[in-house]
């Protein structure tokens, strides 16, 4: 059994879901599994490392081991946590590549290991010198066959601005005679249409934080547009795969590497320039 302290922020969105299902497959595996919740900067949660440092060094006194840690294994999600290095044995990173910032690149190469949720992830980071492996990952099933689908569209862009929504719209806006097309947005993130909005757009703005709801939803649309402009591995597809939804994706990766054209179709995408880690 390993003592495994989780680095992460909650955000209440993809990557508290990414800390529930971590955490849980680390504790069915037998592990001792801690959570630090901290803040979306590297160095969200200084002070607290540094208490932990005085702890620690006091503990190495009094056993008289200058190699204990509080931890074996500190596992970062998204974000380097270079004041939270000298506290695990080991550290590793799983990062979403799409925000890795030139700046926290420069610690990479403080990780034991790089925790990889898709292959095109390790192509990048192997590149880069760093030991890449390859874990996957997974999402909540969220199949509900006895929910009646229609033959309609549905997007969840919640709070991201790298989903492509406002095009969408657009191009929904200009084809009038399309089916009907239920966009869910955050109220922090939506820009209403300019001009008539036709009836077969229906624009939700506001978060739900009815899950129920929102499986409801997802069941009863056969197609599901996840058009991510970048993506580090995407729930929304993953979900939308798992209620046997058409899903709708670009042609990069790694949207091509999860949805394959026999569960989805892929559209034509072109590379626009570098964000971050990614194009």
């Amino acid at each position: 059994m390993a003592r495994i302290n989780l680095l992460a922020w909650d955000n209440q969105r993809g990557l508290s879901h990414d800390i529930r299902l971590l955490s849980s497959t680390l504790v069915a595996l037998g592990h001792q599994v801690h959570v630090t919740r901290l803040g979306p900067h590297r160095h969200d949660g200084r002070r607290k490392a540094l208490l932990l440092h005085v702890r620690m060094w006091w503990q190495r006194l009094r056993r008289a081991d200058l190699r204990a840690t509080p931890y074996d294994i500190n596992i970062a999600l998204e974000h380097v946590r270079p004041d939270w290095f000298r506290l695990a044995r080991l550290n590793l990173l799983v990062p979403n590549p799409e925000w890795l910032s030139p700046r926290s690149q420069r610690y990479l190469a403080r990780y034991d290991a790089i925790l990889c949720k898709t292959r095109y992830a390790v192509e990048l980071f192997t590149a880069r010198g760093c030991r890449a492996l390859h874990i996957g990952f997974r999402s909540t099933d969220c199949l509900q066959p006895e929910v009646p689908r229609q033959p309609t569209f549905l997007h969840l862009a919640g709070a991201s601005r790298m989903k492509g929504t406002q095009r969408l719209l657009a191009l929904w806006q200009r084809h009038p005679e399309w089916p009907k097309l239920l966009v869910l947005q955050s109220s922090h993130t939506a820009v209403r249409l300019v001009g008539p909005v036709p009836a077969n757009i229906e624009h939700r703005v506001g978060y739900s934080t009815d899950v129920h709801e929102i499986r409801q939803l997802q069941n009863a649309h056969l197609f599901h547009l996840c058009l991510s402009e970048t993506e580090g591995w995407g729930h929304y597809l993953v979900e939308a795969m798992s209620c046997k939804a058409v899903v709708i994706t670009c042609d990069a990766p790694p949207m091509n590497e999860l949805v394959a054209p026999a569960r989805g179709v892929l559209v034509k995408a072109s590379g626009i320039g570098p964000f971050n880690l990614t194009t």
